[in-house]
This record gives structure tokens, sequence and C-alpha cells, in this order.
């Protein structure tokens, strides 16, 4: 995964705020909050882990599948870039 590194930064702001948003949602179930509370909270990490796993793959497309040099108007280029689309689409539902 070395093309995590170049990203890395943004990468673990990400984790910090899920591993926040993991930890309210505990501090929830322990001080047995309403249900609907604790399943506001597990969907909002969810999302939040859906946008990671969604940022890694992005790169991972732009890193191992798209040659940096192409033309932007080229066919696998844009394949590249509607394939990135589609899975940020599909990861926010």
């Amino acid at each position: 995964m070395g093309h995590v590194a170049s990203e890395k930064t943004k990468l673990l702001n990400r984790l910090k705020r899920l591993r926040g948003q993991i930890e309210g949602l505990e501090r929830a179930v322990l001080a047995d909050e309403e249900c609907t509370n604790v399943l506001q909270q597990a969907t909002s990490c969810r999302g939040a882990l859906d946008g990671f796993i969604a940022e890694v793959i992005e790169d991972h497309i732009r890193e191992h599948m798209v040659d940096p040099k192409a033309n932007r108007d080229d066919a696998r280029v844009q394949a590249a870039e509607d394939l990135v689309d589609i899975i940020h689409q599909y990861l926010k539902k």
C-alpha cells in the first residue's frame, strides 16, 4: 500500500475521527441511551468508515489503474474517474 503513504495524513485524520465516533458509540451503549441515539451514532460510524474505504479505493484506482502521464481525455482515464464516482455514490447509501 505504498500509494497510501502520499495520503497518510488525510487517512489518519479520517481514522482519528472514526475512533472518536466509535468511542462515542461505546459511551452511548454503556450509558444505556435510547436505541435511536445508538443507531444514529452507529450509522455515523459506518458512514465514516465508508468514507475511509472510498478514499483508499480511489487512491488505488488512480495510482495503479491510470497512467499519470495519460491525457485526461483518454478513455481509460475517463473510465477510472467514472468508477471512482460510482464507488462514492455506492458507499454513500
